[in-house]
């Protein structure tokens, strides 16, 4: 992350009245709080609808979004591991276009399992699970390009 990116985040802090602003990408990590924000008991701003929470940004309706029910219930997040590519390549979360995915947000997985398969050079690659344990998170989108190392998913072992 650039300071130009840093800049931009606290600028949208001070635009939408935010007292906190937490970011993560891969190891780095970023939380920006502003001073003399409204506290409790203050009276607080009437919320913004999300189409315009951020000017320009795209509404998606990826069901990757919602969590399941009790998702976050029990589950430590600061132990969540990401699964990465092993390899340059075409992202599918289904065995064949229009099937159902391997894998969501909550799903518990087996060593063995399939998470996802990833189409390099004609040849398609399955994505296993290394050990038991939840999906807690998928960074990526059906047919996106994948780089080696990039991160797939987030887990937690059981």
């Amino acid at each position: 992350m650039n300071i130009r990116e840093i800049r931009a985040l606290a600028k949208l802090l001070a635009e939408q009245n935010l007292s906190v602003l937490e970011v993560q990408e891969g190891d780095f990590s970023l939380k920006l709080r502003r001073d003399g924000a409204m506290g409790a008991g203050q009276p607080q701003p009437a919320p913004i609808p999300a189409a315009q929470a951020v000017k320009g940004a795209e509404i998606d309706d990826d069901p990757r979004q919602e969590l399941p029910e009790g998702l976050e219930m029990g589950l430590d997040f600061n132990k969540a591991k990401e699964i990465s590519s092993p390899m340059v390549g075409v992202f599918y979360q289904s065995p064949a276009p229009g099937e159902k995915p391997f894998v969501g947000r909550g799903s518990k997985v087996k060593a063995g399992d399939v998470l996802c398969i990833i189409e390099s050079m004609k040849l398609l690659n399955e994505i296993s699970a290394k050990e038991d344990g939840e999906i807690v998170d998928i960074l990526v989108r059906d047919g996106d390009v994948v780089e080696f190392g990039q991160a797939l998913f987030k887990f937690i072992g059981a």
